[in-house]
């Protein structure tokens, strides 16, 4: 009898074991899978990114109504406007105003949203958005947009909340994200267009 009983606390105690071990590898592979669902989302979310706004063309998508002055770029610490080429896979291509901002999203927290909408001669065409408003990246708890160009000295100047000259572009934009695990790397895009349009903007004012 006693040999039965300890026979059954063994076995009792090798199940519990088991069991243990199951579930400690089970909480592993699903945090696993957490942390590369994370890092495959900041990857395409990154490489989104870096194409639309590293694309920028410096188009003129509106004119001021107060001055009458050609807007290329508005960008601030939760918004950016500005003209690329839209992708095939993403409607008919061509120009469009790409409109990045921060909103809420289906889920809870922040939505990083971007919209798209076509230009002609400087102007939107009205009803022309591709499609609604979509998220990026939703969940998060911080977006942030910065700006910086060139200073008299021919130097990176410091980052800016808000862009302030519209008819030009900036010269490099930082985006920073903060999700429910932390912030992701910073995502620092130059803008190839930029160096010579600011040129050609300078040598007509």
């Amino acid at each position: 009898m006693l040999e039965v009983l300890l026979a059954t606390s063994l076995l009792a105690a090798a199940m519990a074991l088991g069991f243990a071990t199951l579930r400690a590898a089970a909480a592993t592979a699903q945090r696993g899978e957490a942390i590369a669902e994370r890092n495959e989302r900041i990857r395409a979310v990154s490489d989104f990114l870096r194409r639309r706004i590293g694309g920028a063309q410096g188009v003129v998508f509106e004119l001021d109504p107060g001055t009458g002055a050609s807007k290329r770029f508005e960008g601030d610490a939760n918004s950016m406007r500005f003209v690329a080429d839209l992708p095939d896979y993403l409607g008919r291509g061509g120009p469009h105003l790409h409109a990045l901002g921060v909103g809420r999203g289906a889920e809870a927290g922040l939505g990083l949203l971007i919209d798209f909408r076509m230009v002609q001669a400087g102007q939107l065409v009205p009803g022309s958005a591709a499609r609604p408003p979509e998220p990026l990246a939703e969940g998060l708890r911080q977006v942030r947009f910065a700006y910086r160009s060139l200073t008299g000295n021919g130097e990176f100047g410091p980052w800016e909340a808000v862009w302030e000259d519209p008819a030009k572009l900036p010269l490099q934009v930082r985006v920073q994200i903060v999700d429910g695990r932390g912030p992701w790397p910073d995502l620092v895009v130059a803008l190839p267009v930029a160096g010579s349009f600011a040129t050609l903007g300078d040598a007509q004012q």
